[in-house]
């Protein structure tokens, strides 16, 4: 096999982990207001993810790494055709990691309430962008013969890339529910499965119908394979959430994921980025980086990417208890007492 298509499909799996594991993240912040009716069953939703969020985050650097060094033309037309919903998943991102760690600095509610609503709008934000923005790469974009964005960010909106957008979204928010569900105990459980089974549902719908369209009008014979996988993936994830089989319900989420990045990227080969004229489109050949570049990079990925793994596991394996509200203190962070008015 040819390196530059052994790094398509590596980028294909590092994407793949991301959306999996940033994928609940997203969702338990999307979900916060309602499977949190207080302080502290917020508090249980967020240390549910607390020790796994940030390094879920290093799926994407490595993600964008490897394009740079494996197809910097993808690369470079991409960061600028796509500038502004990067630029705003970019921000989400960091305003998300602030609010998270500054959420608990001081002890009022109004304090909390902000960066709540911080954490909240901050998941919305990418979870709807990255939708956006694959659907992009199925449909195909409109580059010139340089190979340079030469269309608007409005052409970025069409009817496909919104229904792309509207899946990964309630992807997400029944993916952090089911995580909840699974993470978590009390009454912060009970809420997380009752919208779990909701979103369920609604994932099949949306999701089906943004597959199909997406297999008719862009995609190759054998990705039906990868549509059929993530209809029954979905379909059996709901039927376990109904159950109350959690880990089931996870687990098959997470293949109705797999699939879908085995379709986008099954949709997209050999381009790497389509364009609206078939002549002008970047492929893995014409994007790629040059064959010693990508030879060190497979010997270093063969390297590190196990210690990654098994790292990142042993968290998981660490933090694999439930929380509940009787594991959050009553008071955190500094309190501050205002000063009063000097009396007359």
């Amino acid at each position: 096999m040819e390196l530059a298509l052994i790094w398509f499909v590596l980028l294909a799996v590092l994407w793949t982990g991301y959306l999996v594991l940033e994928g609940f993240d997203f969702g338990v912040g999307m979900l916060l207001p309602w499977v949190g009716k207080n302080d502290k069953e917020r508090r249980v939703a967020l240390n549910a993810i607390g020790p796994v969020w940030d390094g879920n985050e290093v799926w994407l650097l490595t993600a964008g790494g490897a394009t740079f060094a494996a197809f910097p033309e993808w690369y470079a037309t991409m960061f600028s055709g796509f500038y502004l919903p990067l630029l705003l998943i970019l921000v989400a991102l960091i305003v998300r990691a602030v609010a998270i760690e500054y959420r608990g600095k001081i002890d009022t509610d109004a304090w909390r309430r902000r960066w709540d609503r911080v954490i909240i709008g901050s998941a919305w934000v990418p979870s709807i962008l990255w939708g956006v923005a694959f659907a992009n790469l199925v449909r195909g974009v409109n580059l010139d013969a340089n190979h340079r964005y030469a269309g608007t960010f409005f052409d970025l909106l069409n009817p496909f890339a919104l229904l792309g957008g509207a899946v990964t979204l309630v992807l997400f928010l029944s993916h952090g529910a089911i995580f909840l569900a699974l993470k978590t105990d009390g009454v912060v459980r009970e809420r997380a499965q009752r919208l779990a089974t909701r979103f369920a549902y609604a994932a099949i719908v949306v999701a089906g119908a943004w597959a199909l369209w997406a297999q008719l009008a862009y995609s190759v014979p054998w990705t039906w394979a990868a549509v059929a996988v993530a209809a029954a993936s979905l379909v059996a994830a709901a039927l376990m959430v109904s159950r109350g089989r959690m880990g089931w319900a996870f687990t098959l989420n997470a293949l109705a994921i797999v699939s879908a990045v085995v379709l986008i990227f099954g949709s997209m080969y050999p381009d790497v980025m389509p364009a609206h004229n078939p002549a002008h489109s970047l492929t893995i050949h014409n994007a790629s980086s040059t064959d010693y570049t990508l030879g060190v990079m497979t010997w270093v990925a063969l390297i590190f990417t196990p210690v990654v793994l098994a790292y990142q596991a042993w968290t998981y394996w660490v933090f694999r208890k439930r929380l509940s509200a009787a594991h959050i203190p009553d008071q955190h962070g500094i309190t501050f007492e205002l000063p009063r008015s000097p009396q007359a």
